[in-house]
């Protein structure tokens, strides 16, 4: 399980590093692709394909709903495979990076089957957000 917030400066080639405790859990080979809220989701391959074959429907036609096309098309099309370098380092694409807005800092963060990258700003609004309707949340879902 991957958990945990860990802040990082990204390098002037778009290299950030994974945080090590990340590496163990993840492999060499990730996929990197737009996330929700603002951020960037990281998955090692395993995972990745889970993510896939759901999204694409499993035994369904996928492609033919609207929804279904617009919504792979963001997270397939824009997805890149990145591998760790020698000193556990990605490549962030630039496509990804900016629009995250992640310029010379960034937010990794464990969300049980991902990582998540944030601009760092963006994270402190985001936590602070999440912080405050915490207890609302826990009644919404305890109540699903």
């Amino acid at each position: 399980m991957l958990i945990g917030e860990y802040f990082h400066t990204v390098d002037e080639k778009n290299r950030v590093s994974l945080p090590a405790k990340f590496r163990k859990q993840m492999g060499k080979v990730l996929v990197i692709t737009p996330g929700l809220d603002k951020c960037l989701f990281i998955f090692n391959k395993t995972e990745w394909q889970k993510v896939a074959k759901s999204l694409s429907g499993g035994e369904s036609l996928s492609f033919l709903s609207a929804d279904q096309r617009a919504f792979n098309r963001i997270i397939f099309g824009q997805a890149a495979e990145v591998e760790l370098d020698r000193i556990g380092r990605i490549l962030l694409p630039e496509v990804l990076k900016n629009r995250a807005r992640i310029s010379d800092k960034a937010v990794m963060v464990g969300v049980e089957d991902r990582v998540e990258i944030w601009n760092e700003s963006a994270w402190k609004a985001e936590k602070e957000k999440s912080e405050r309707e915490a207890e609302a949340l826990a009644e919404k879902l305890a109540n699903a």
